[in-house]
């Protein structure tokens, strides 16, 4: 049996059975994880237990590239970047993969209802997850906010969701008058509003909704423009954050309100060059 470093061959080979029990488990088919693990333990020369806890590895990779996990693979950390590469490299392969999440989706929001709104974790009263620094780091490395939000199927998907979960909870409140006037603004307007959707309190006041959609957890970074962070100073009383998580299973959500930099760490990313 091998005991050294893991080698990209055998990184590959972890990931491409990963990513095979993640896809049958997102998509309701019965899959055997002891029966993987065999037929790594033939391809690696790898023992039983040291798959399983490189598969606890790849979780912790997944969360930190945004991506979903399997259920009973608990993230564990101190992984080789070179796990991160294989991921990143399957990912690059097979493009079709994260779409196919998307089209799931989807299909199970015929008639979707109001989702769950739990509080923000930066408003809850415990302290972030040790890891979470690590994982941050292996995400910027991995620009995973820049992949999720030139996902424009994920953004969509997102903003469809949020439109009638507005819509669902005014019809709840028996404002049927303002759920009529609930509008996709970045569909019917295209971006540039500074939010997605023009939602309503119960009261009448304008909800502006700017949705920010991952398949990650819910400290997965995302992209901000200058353009909606002005608006949200502008319209501080009236600006909303509605951020939406583990899209790709059951979606949560949290919602954020300015000013922003309470909640989050905005981190300038590019520059606008002018000459002079």
């Amino acid at each position: 049996m091998n005991s050294g470093d893991w080698s990209d061959i055998e990184n590959d080979a972890v990931v491409a059975s990963y990513f095979a029990m993640l896809g049958d488990e997102l998509s309701g088919r019965r899959y055997n994880k002891a029966a993987q693990n065999r037929g790594l333990q033939e391809q690696v020369g790898r023992s039983r237990g040291s798959i399983e806890f490189k598969l606890c590895n790849v979780s912790a990779v997944f969360v930190s590239l945004g991506l979903p996990i399997i259920k009973g693979y608990q993230p564990r950390l101190n992984f080789q970047m070179s796990l991160a590469e294989a991921a990143c490299r399957w990912l690059a392969q097979h493009p079709e993969w994260e779409l196919a999440l998307h089209r799931r989706q989807h299909r199970q929001m015929a008639e979707p209802g109001a989702l769950f709104v739990g509080v923000a974790p930066t408003l809850r009263n415990a302290p972030p997850p040790d890891e979470v620094e690590q994982m941050h780091r292996v995400a910027r490395h991995f620009d995973v906010a820049g992949r999720d939000e030139r996902n424009r199927a994920l953004g969509h998907a997102g903003e469809e969701r949020v439109f009638h979960h507005e819509r669902h909870i005014l019809r709840q409140n028996d404002r049927y008058d303002l759920a009529r006037r609930v509008r996709w603004v970045s569909k019917e307007d295209g971006d540039g509003a500074g939010y997605d959707i023009l939602s309503f309190t119960n009261e009448g006041r304008e909800r502006l909704i700017e949705v920010k959609t991952t398949n990650g957890w819910e400290r997965t970074p995302f992209h901000i423009s200058r353009n909606e962070l002005e608006v949200a100073n502008e319209r501080s009383d009236d600006w909303y954050l509605f951020r939406l998580y583990e899209f790709a299973r059951e979606p949560k959500a949290f919602e954020l309100r300015p000013p922003l930099d309470a909640h989050v760490s905005l981190t300038a990313m590019s520059f606008q060059a002018s000459f002079q």
